[in-house]
């Protein structure tokens, strides 16, 4: 029997509909002997109560999921802290749930929305590039926070909070070309990336050519395969690889401020300076490349202002006050003592 009611279970049993519901209930009035026979069908008929089944709908009805893709990028960190706050203040449960690069952010929310039951959905971090059918499958409001989207992806169809990553690229190696760099290298992601990595390493090497600067693909120091791309480990060793690669490069510019901040110790560890041996400028505005010394050149993206847009603009979507929609948001070019003019 694949499914059953109440009523099968007081008829397996031989007992009243009501005597069943007071065994469920663990009523005083009823024999244990009844009532441990009335479990025990229930438990090899996986039979849900359905006043359970009602609480169990109510306890996950109100479940914000936030799947993450890059759970060690510590630019996440703030947005989650923010996601948290705004989600209870609305009286939800914050579930946080990671998302492996190689997985598929639908695949793995359909398994959760089929467990959890959740209200509404935020994606943060990774690349969001998804056919309609793909993302029909989704029956519950959802935002993408952070996350680059395909220009072929209906826009109807999702709502997203970011910053135009390979536009705000563009503008620190303008920068750093308006302060007479002419060799500028890129602490890149891993060749295959295809999320806010990818669209970075656009904007650099737009900005080299726009600057009348041919890039050179000898220039561009990508990520290893086996290891966190946005990690002061990695930035180290991208570095270490840079300044044993004979490429007379002035300049560097990392795919987030971790990577930096990594590249800058590299820097010191070999008896070098920055910005004098090498400007180094970043990509997110992290507290830590303001404190570092020497403080990070970087692109500040408004953290808080994209943390509260999104949890907004779901919970607005969850009670039909907001359709689909797209918010750009722009970063800040914050000038620290990590890069110079040469």
């Amino acid at each position: 029997m694949d499914s059953i009611t109440i009523k099968d279970v007081a008829k397996i049993c031989g007992v009243g509909v009501s005597t069943v519901s007071r065994a469920i209930n663990n009523h005083p009035d009823i024999n244990e002997e009844t009532k441990n026979m009335v479990l025990q069908v229930i438990r090899e008929h996986n039979y849900i109560p359905n006043n359970s089944a009602r609480n169990l709908k109510r306890s996950v009805s109100r479940t914000i999921v936030v799947f993450i893709k890059g759970i060690d990028n510590p630019f996440f960190s703030a947005m989650i802290k923010i996601f948290g706050e705004e989600i209870q203040n609305h009286r939800y449960s914050f579930l946080l749930h990671r998302v492996d690069s190689g997985e598929n952010e639908v695949d793995v929310a359909m398994e959760v929305i089929k467990e959890k039951k959740p209200k509404g959905i935020i994606f943060l971090g990774g690349y969001f590039s998804h056919s309609q059918k793909k993302l029909g499958q989704l029956d519950i409001p959802f935002v993408l926070s952070t996350i680059a989207s395909t220009e072929q992806m209906d826009r109807n169809r999702f709502s997203s909070i970011s910053v135009d990553d390979m536009a705000e690229s563009y503008k620190m190696v303008s920068y750093l070309c308006g302060q007479g760099h002419k060799k500028i290298g890129f602490l890149a992601a891993t060749p295959d990336d295809e999320s806010i990595g990818k669209l970075r390493l656009m904007g650099y090497r737009k900005a080299l050519l726009d600057h009348n600067i041919t890039p050179d693909p000898r220039w561009i120091f990508y990520s290893d395969e086996d290891i966190e791309c946005y990690t002061m480990g990695n930035g180290y060793r991208q570095m270490q690889k840079v300044m044993t690669s004979g490429q007379d490069l002035t300049a560097l510019f990392a795919v987030s401020d971790s990577v930096a901040i990594g590249a800058c110790k590299a820097v010191f560890d070999a008896g070098k300076s920055v910005p004098q041996d090498y400007s180094i400028a970043g990509f997110d505005g992290l507290d830590i490349a303001r404190y570092y010394n020497p403080a990070i050149t970087t692109i500040r993206q408004p953290v808080e202002e994209m943390a509260l847009a999104t949890t907004k603009l779901l919970f607005d979507m969850i009670r039909n006050k907001a359709q689909n929609q797209q918010k750009v948001f722009k970063g800040e070019l914050v000038v620290g003592q990590s890069t110079r003019t040469v």
